[in-house]
């Protein structure tokens, strides 16, 4: 995947200072929240502020333990339903503006900041000829050993996303990305064009959409999207579902939330594999996903009730039967 260099030195190129925060939400994952805080205290130059969103009440004596007494710590509206995403994320940006910050870098729980993430975002903030929103190459690494991979071999270990441009590391920034490829793992915006964005839109609730459609928000706002060579972040291996089953009311109602914003589909993977498993449909009558009950066991043809996606939903549809209408469902 490439990696870092050693170098430290100034916070911004060319000499240029600019107050930096970087905001994390979080709902657990306290080993990968600890290991991302070691690996900020290994950055050059440090955070001049540390903001946590705790996403599940009861979060915020552990993550204070985890961060530190300088690390600003503030819970997520929502906190008892689905993941408020879009709202954590704005919580922190507020918190993080309230500091003072002038350069707002978020950084997943998961991601682990290689130590010029800092100085190469800040850099390019100072070098952007206009607005931007600044996105730096994410590796992803293998399983941890019980004592974490040591840092050092984070660049060795780390395997670049195939679907993201990963820029040669000495360059600093390629103006003009593909809104489209936006996602909020790791990126940094300067106060002005978060406000100019409007930040996330908490229409998203939970899971899926919310980070695709401030890319969209963005764009429309007139904010570049700009590739930043130099500011890895190393993605903690952790279990997922592929598509995310546990997530499918969430999604579904994101991708249709989306699509009547923008009139384009998200996640079209994910809805493509839900169909595949009988899981979800599109209604062609109504251009909208709807979710379905679980196949059968027996793997019978009955046909499952559909949910309505979104919650303005009218009467009730049915899914198709297996093998009908392209809908094939999962011998497993």
């Amino acid at each position: 995947g490439g990696g870092p260099g050693s170098g430290g030195g100034g916070s911004g190129g060319g000499g240029v200072l600019v107050r930096t925060a970087v905001i994390t939400i979080a709902a657990g994952r306290l080993l990968h929240l600890r290991r991302q805080h070691d690996g900020l205290r290994r950055s050059a130059p440090q955070p001049d502020a540390r903001v946590v969103v705790a996403m599940r009440p009861g979060d915020l004596p552990a993550y204070r333990r985890v961060c530190g007494p300088a690390a600003r710590l503030v819970e997520a509206d929502g906190r008892d339903g689905p993941l408020p995403l879009a709202a954590a994320r704005n919580a922190g940006a507020r918190e993080a503006l309230r500091a003072g910050a002038e350069l707002l870098i978020f950084l997943d729980a998961d991601c682990i900041p290689a130590p010029r993430l800092l100085e190469r975002y800040a850099a390019a903030a100072a070098a952007s000829s206009g607005p931007a929103l600044l996105c730096g190459p994410v590796a992803h690494l293998p399983p941890a050993p019980p004592g974490g991979h040591p840092p050092a071999a984070l660049p060795r270990l780390g395997r670049a996303h195939a679907a993201r441009p990963a820029l040669p590391d000495e360059e600093l920034l390629r103006a003009g990305g593909d809104h489209r490829l936006f996602w909020s793992l790791s990126f940094a915006v300067s106060a002005g064009d978060w406000e100019r964005v409007g930040g996330f839109s908490q229409e998203y609730v939970g899971y899926g959409g919310e980070d695709t459609d401030f890319g969209q928000r963005a764009r429309a706002a007139g904010v570049d999207l700009a590739w930043v060579g130099g500011a890895w972040a190393y993605h903690q291996h952790h279990p997922v579902s592929s598509p995310p089953v546990e997530h499918l009311d969430d999604i579904l109602a994101n991708a249709t939330r989306f699509h009547r914003r923008w009139g384009w589909w998200p996640m079209e993977g994910w809805l493509a594999a839900f169909a595949r498993m009988g899981l979800a449909r599109h209604d062609r009558r109504t251009n909208r996903w709807l979710g379905c009950d679980p196949p059968a066991s027996s793997g019978s043809a009955q046909p499952g009730q559909a949910r309505e996606a979104a919650s303005e939903s009218a009467g009730t549809s049915r899914c198709a039967p297996a093998g009908s209408a392209g809908l094939k469902r999962s011998a497993s």
